[in-house]
């Protein structure tokens, strides 16, 4: 579930990155390449979730699209969504694998007892 919030959330940086250059005074280079370099920053994040550094990783991109929200305002709301999603995909995420972990240990003690 994480990894498909940060590829969602890839989409919208990249594109806030697009919709910056009318909006501040960035200028396009800059604004492009902030929103493509969060975009990246998404992409690599959602590819080491199988590691320690991905989730924090993942963390990191939520902190960084709601500063983002200092440039563009409606960042605020918009990373307040990502963020709300990825805190939910990542804590429920936990307890489905802690609940997983206890339902196997049980299904092997039970055949070991039969």
């Amino acid at each position: 579930m994480c990894a498909a919030i940060l590829g969602l959330e890839a989409v919208v940086l990249f594109l806030t990155g697009v919709v910056s250059i009318g909006m501040t005074d960035l200028g396009a280079a800059r604004a492009l390449g902030l929103g493509a370099g969060l975009a990246v920053l998404c992409v690599v994040a959602a590819g080491l979730l199988r590691r320690r550094v991905g989730y924090p990783l993942g963390w990191l991109v939520q902190v960084v699209a709601l500063a983002l929200g200092l440039v563009i305002p409606t960042m605020f709301f918009l990373g307040a969504v990502f963020a709300a999603l990825w805190g939910a995909a990542y804590f429920l995420g936990r307890r489905i694998d802690i609940e997983k972990a206890e339902r196997e240990v049980a299904e092997e003690q039970w055949r070991a007892e039969h």
